[in-house]
């Protein structure tokens, strides 16, 4: 938490120090792969397969930027980590706004570093579950998201990045979410941290007005 305060701080801070970026809106989608922390359960047990994210931003002349958009994660069961046979996995789906500081440093190269927030609802299903006609379970839960991307621009309206984000859900991960009838040895504290994870990953921006670069020229 101390950290996603400072992480705050830094990009008000940036955008009164820095903001450069002409006011511009863009469209960008992020695909990344997840790779779960912290809890010891859903680390070990589940394994993240694919984040996708579309979204909406709008950056002002001193390169603050809003934004809004989906979240989507899904981690499949590893059923190589535990003792009985099961399949299935986890469906997040979450709507977020986003805040950031948004800034080409040339022509070619920019950072985006912000945090979203936002509501989450995630959906578990595994062929345990529905031998207990148990069709799922649904958890819901706050998603923060600090994240930053690299950005690297192709041409006027259009724009690459590397991005690595933190995401935390709101609530924490046991084997009971996925039709397992114990916590098959993991302690009360291992798996009651909340889940977290590490998503590296790509994305692509077009700028609908085009891309205005941060350095100004004087011919």
């Amino acid at each position: 938490m101390k950290a996603l305060i400072n992480l705050v701080f830094f990009v008000f801070i940036s955008t009164i120090s820095f903001g450069q970026l002409d006011i511009d809106d863009s469209f960008t989608v992020e695909l990344g792969l997840p790779n779960a922390f912290t809890n010891k359960g859903n680390k070990d047990i589940m394994q993240g397969l694919v984040c996708v994210a579309p979204q909406y931003q709008y950056a002002t002349k001193f390169g603050l930027a809003f934004g809004v958009g989906l979240h989507y994660t899904y981690f499949n069961i590893n059923e190589f980590r535990v003792s009985q046979k099961v399949f299935g996995g986890i469906h997040t789906g979450a709507g977020y706004i986003k805040i950031s500081h948004e800034k080409f440093w040339t022509d070619l190269i920019g950072t985006d570093i912000g945090v979203k927030v936002g509501y989450l609802e995630s959906y578990a299903t595994s062929d345990l579950l529905r031998a207990k006609e148990i069709r799922f379970v649904k958890t819901q839960a706050l998603l923060i998201e600090p994240t930053i991307a690299f950005v690297l621009a192709s041409d006027v309206n259009a724009s690459y990045r590397f991005t690595i984000s933190y995401p935390f859900y709101g609530y924490s991960f046991s084997p009971e979410m996925i039709g397992i009838d114990s916590n098959i040895g993991y302690t009360k504290a291992e798996i009651a941290k909340s889940n977290s994870f590490l998503t590296v990953g790509f994305g692509y921006t077009f700028y609908f007005n085009g891309k205005k670069s941060s350095v100004s020229n004087d011919d």
